[in-house]
């Protein structure tokens, strides 16, 4: 099962999981994030069903998590007994278990690099407005960019106290920029993001981009273009 760092409503990262409650008409969010070859990590849950949605998916390696995951876009399920549920088989029968009945996964994306998903649940069925899957994944962006500012680990892969005095980062950095339009420090919260989900040091991923093997151009989608 996921790691867990805060316990359900409660936490240093519990905020995390309020801003979706006070914002949306929910019930419950799960908020995790992925890490290369670290286990997943469950930031925060606002309560036992949230967890157990988030649990589920993780221990059955089934659920809309993944899709979000791999298309970095949102799913919603606005009834958890439809049967278009069954494209997830083994989540939908286990589901049924809670008392969740509507399911809304967003991406956390910084950038275009997904670093992990919030599960937002109500417990009848229902259909988030336009506005308010807008606003859904406004904040999910927020979530994403403040989970990259303070939660990457120390160290070559880590946190801002990374010297930019090193050339090949401090010229990566300049290039992602261009790339993304982003500003410096977002730059680097990119690289510092990619080399984290990939579970590769700053300094090789910075390589990367600096030999053109690694592109953050919207439309590349943070591929890697060549052999590593």
């Amino acid at each position: 099962m996921p790691e867990v760092t805060s316990a359900p409503g409660h936490g240093p990262h519990g905020d995390l999981c309020s801003a979706f409650l006070e914002e949306l008409p929910i019930a419950g969010a799960a908020v995790s994030i992925f890490g290369g070859s670290a286990a997943e990590t469950l930031m925060c849950a606002s309560d036992a069903t949230a967890a157990r949605l988030d649990e589920l998916q993780y221990d059955l390696g089934d659920g809309p998590r993944w899709d979000v995951f791999r298309t970095h876009l949102p799913v919603m399920i606005n009834d958890l007994s439809h049967a278009g549920v069954r494209s997830w088989p083994a989540f939908a029968e286990a589901a049924s278990s809670t008392d969740a009945e509507a399911l809304f996964v967003f991406p956390l994306l910084a950038g275009d690099l997904v670093i992990g998903v919030v599960e937002l649940y109500c417990t009848s069925p229902r259909e988030l407005s336009t506005e308010q899957g807008a606003r859904a994944a406004r904040i999910a962006n927020r979530t994403a960019w403040t989970l990259l500012r303070g939660l990457l680990p120390d160290g070559d892969t880590g946190t801002a106290t990374v010297p930019l005095a090193r050339r090949e980062i401090h010229q990566a950095t300049g290039m992602v920029l261009v790339q993304t339009g982003s500003t410096a420090d977002e730059a680097l919260l990119l690289l510092r993001g990619h080399a984290f989900a990939s579970g590769r040091s700053l300094q090789d991923t910075a390589m990367d981009v600096v030999n053109r093997r690694l592109d953050f151009t919207p439309a590349a989608g943070a591929t890697d273009t060549g052999p590593q």
